[in-house]
């Protein structure tokens, strides 16, 4: 890339994709979802992008991963892929878009005590314990009798936990040095576990190909490109811009998903419960407001250093938010 700085059309469309890509997603796992049985979808749309991604690294002659750095990237794969965004992908047949991009918007609180905890970081400041309770009270405020189903709640919170453990995983774990190389082995590793789950749970039996609608299968599709796009264009900014700006998209992506939401129940694509409340709302507000306090503070005093790293662990290998 050289030492010039970077044109401004690069740096918008590089936000764009990490701001609405991979808010978007949320909107795109429901639409995809209603034809496609979770796991069969969700497996093969990632193993498509990681075999795509894997083909370019070696296109790039990237050096060979070892036997190593595929165990890693396997124990990464399991809680990011399976357990997260496998998660995702199944509680949106419980819960709306919008409401699952709010409680997935806690991962930087769950990354803060699991690094706290096991990892190499100091203790969390004021304001950061602050937005930790924050953001948990607006996933309080969506479960809260005559909100969102429970059994939802619980897999999303247990799916944005399992990110963070990947996500740690990554960081801590010996890996290839080309993040798209990376990338792509975890998502052909969590996407082939993923199908075989599929199959495991007899999703094959409920699926018919024929039955499948247009609008699902475009989704399926996007959801494919996003993980091509975002992944590189997230790296590519944490390269060339500051790691707390980068890191904005973990409260605006909900923001984004609840929007997205919302006009698709108004087109009459969604069920009515994607439709903004007042439950909703104010529990966006505290979701947003708590990430902020997370994301903000704890990075401006680190080194440059620890800051990419530490950023990059929010994401690991494909946000796509799921």
């Amino acid at each position: 890339m050289g030492s010039e700085p970077p044109s401004r059309i690069k740096l918008f469309f590089a936000f764009a994709a990490i701001y609405i890509l991979w808010g978007s997603t949320y909107l795109a796992i429901r639409l995809a979802i209603h034809t496609i049985p979770p796991f069969l979808m969700a497996g093969s749309r990632l193993f498509t992008a990681g075999a795509i991604l894997y083909a370019l690294g070696v296109r790039a002659g990237h050096p060979r991963p070892t036997r190593l750095h595929w165990r890693n990237a396997a124990l990464a794969a399991i809680p990011l892929f399976v357990f997260g965004n496998g998660g995702v992908t199944w509680a949106e047949q419980k819960v709306s878009s919008g409401a699952a991009s709010l409680v997935i918007a806690t991962l930087p609180a769950w990354l803060l005590l699991l690094d706290w905890g096991y990892g190499g970081r100091s203790r969390p400041r004021v304001l950061e314990l602050l937005g930790l309770g924050i953001g948990l009270s607006g996933v309080a405020v969506l479960s809260a009798p005559g909100g969102i189903k429970l059994d939802g709640v619980g897999v999303l919170l247990f799916a944005a936990i399992a990110w963070a453990v990947g996500s740690l995983l990554n960081r801590y774990s010996e890996l290839p040095s080309s993040p798209v190389r990376v990338a792509g082995m975890q998502m052909l590793i969590g996407g082939a576990v993923m199908m075989a789950l599929g199959l495991g749970l007899g999703e094959t039996t409920r699926f018919d190909f024929a039955a499948v609608s247009v609008r699902s299968g475009a989704a399926w599709v996007y959801l494919a490109i996003a993980a091509l796009v975002a992944i590189p264009a997230y790296t590519w900014l944490l390269t060339v811009t500051s790691p707390a700006l980068v890191g904005t998209y973990a409260f605006v992506n909900p923001v984004v998903a609840v929007l997205l939401g919302w006009g698709a129940a108004l087109l009459g694509w969604v069920d009515a419960d994607e439709v903004l409340s007042a439950r909703t709302g104010v529990a966006a507000w505290l979701v947003v407001l708590g990430v902020m306090l997370l994301v903000w503070p704890r990075k401006k005093p680190e080194p440059p250093s620890q800051e990419s790293s530490t950023e990059s662990t929010e994401v690991a290998a494909v946000g796509a938010g799921e």
